[in-house]
């Protein structure tokens, strides 16, 4: 009869005991493997911290930008008449003026006559020319730099081919047709404000019935001039009583730094007042303290000791995190900038009193420190020089942080070493597992040939015990 199973004709327990020795054998791969596991989860953690540090650092970059320092808040008290934005913080003064709006700027608009609607006009040419008006009944044009643009009017074209065929010229004009029950009306309008920036429109020579869409003479009453005319005007205001004028509403750095839109004529002036913007600066500073207890938080929690279980963090001992650790700790504590301000307690920045080490801000001291800008500013930008200590705080962690995160940064090199570690570990593994295999493939012929003889042996015990029986019953 055959065997067909290990151990089932010799009682011998084949797989367990194959299975119990090469638990025993795989203990060296169970001991690379715990080893790896443990390689991936520094490696995870300094990919945090890289992270982590990554944050800081944009952080301080934005301490040591000027355009924080020189952030600026602008108010109007009649946004309705004229509203204020900042256009540079460098070059915006902490000031107050008033402002009055005595008229507004804009454009030159004509319109001619009604033709029924969908008629056509005439054909010929018209040509426009940019320039300005004088004053008085019968004003002059002067004509401007630009060169005159004609346009061609066919036969069949109606007002709307006619408004098409001009907006396409690039005359400095824009065209729209006005129809109601009269007809249309062809409306002409400038395409700038202001009192150079108007135009005159001529029906060219050989034209025929295009003299209704002229506007050459104003006091002639002919061509468009039959119609209401509204002239290009500039924008004039006083400021702080000083008369301006602009061909535009929107007053780009006529105070340094600052845009003024004019929207309406005001009866009485509007006050504009231009100071610090403070919250900025907050912001900034609030998001170094965040960022900064982000990490120091991780690194607290990386390189605990629990005396309790007798268990020590991932990274407890490191000496790049630890020396990390006290890089940061001892940058936040060191005198910086030179000036009135030195420390960052002093702009009421300082140490919690929760024995991890974190930043805490004292939002009174902060608005305090932050009357005097400059020195804030200078506390932490001030340039590298010979004085380590004269060197801003932003400036100067900005520079630590940079490098540590850099592509030949502690960082890198630590995970670099963690990476072929674990490369090396994966080598064993393998070597391991390839021994693991041949090992059990070895285990496993021997047993079973074992397990073949002595099931042999079994079956010829067997037979003998049976035949010794029978003889002893034939004897008998």
């Amino acid at each position: 009869m055959a065997i067909s199973s290990a151990g089932l004709g010799s009682g011998l327990e084949v797989e367990s005991i194959i299975t119990q020795l090469m638990a025993l054998e795989k203990k060296p791969l169970t001991s690379l493997q715990t080893k790896a596991a443990a390689i991936d989860s520094k490696i995870s953690a300094f990919g945090t911290l890289k992270s982590q540090l990554s944050t800081l650092s944009d952080s301080l970059a934005a301490l040591a930008r000027p355009a924080t320092w020189n952030a600026k808040s602008v108010t109007s008290s009649n946004t309705a008449a004229v509203s204020v934005s900042v256009l540079s913080g460098a070059n915006a003064a902490a000031s107050s003026f008033g402002i009055s709006v005595s008229q507004l700027a804009r454009a030159q608009s004509v319109s001619s006559s009604a033709v029924p609607a969908g008629s056509t006009v005439g054909s010929g040419t018209l040509t426009f020319e940019l320039g300005s008006w004088g004053s008085g009944t019968e004003p002059a044009f002067t004509a401007g730099s630009a060169g005159a643009v004609s346009v061609t009017i066919g036969a069949a074209d109606t007002m709307a081919d006619i408004a098409s065929k001009i907006n396409a010229a690039g005359a400095g004009v824009s065209a729209t047709v006005l129809r109601d029950i009269s007809g249309d009306r062809l409306l002409l309008r400038s395409g700038s404000t202001g009192e150079a920036a108007g135009f005159k429109v001529s029906a060219g020579e050989g034209s025929t019935g295009l003299d209704g869409l002229s506007f050459t003479d104003p006091a002639s009453g002919a061509g468009m001039a039959a119609n209401p005319v509204q002239y290009g005007l500039n924008a004039k205001a006083q400021i702080n009583g000083v008369d301006i004028e602009s061909a535009t509403n929107t007053l780009a750095e006529t105070i340094p730094g600052l845009s003024l839109t004019l929207s309406q004529v005001t009866t009485a002036p509007v006050d504009i007042t231009a100071s610090s913007d403070t919250s900025a600066m907050k912001s900034a500073i609030n998001s170094f303290v965040s960022a900064y207890n982000a990490i120091n938080t991780t690194l607290n929690n990386a390189t605990k000791y629990d005396a309790n279980s007798n268990t020590a963090a991932l990274l407890q001992g490191d000496s790049t995190t630890v020396g990390l650790h006290n890089a940061l700790r001892s940058l936040v504590g060191s005198p910086s900038g030179g000036g009135a301000m030195q420390y960052l307690s002093d702009l009421g920045v300082s140490i919690a009193r929760d024995g991890a080490g974190n930043l805490s801000v004292d939002a009174a001291r902060l608005d305090k420190a932050l009357k005097d800008p400059a020195a804030v500013q200078q506390f932490f930008t001030a340039a590298a020089g010979s004085d380590a200590n004269a060197t801003g705080f932003a400036t100067r962690f900005g520079a630590f942080t940079k490098a540590a995160i850099g592509a030949d940064g502690t960082l890198a090199g630590k995970t670099e070493s963690l990476q072929a570690q674990k490369s090396a570990n994966t080598k064993s593994q393998e070597r391991v597992s390839d021994r693991l295999t041949l090992t059990e493939a070895r285990l496993r012929k021997q047993y079973t040939a074992l397990d073949t003889q002595m099931a042999s042996l079994t079956a010829l015990n067997t037979y003998v015990t049976q035949q010794i029986a029978q003889w002893n019953k034939s004897t008998g």
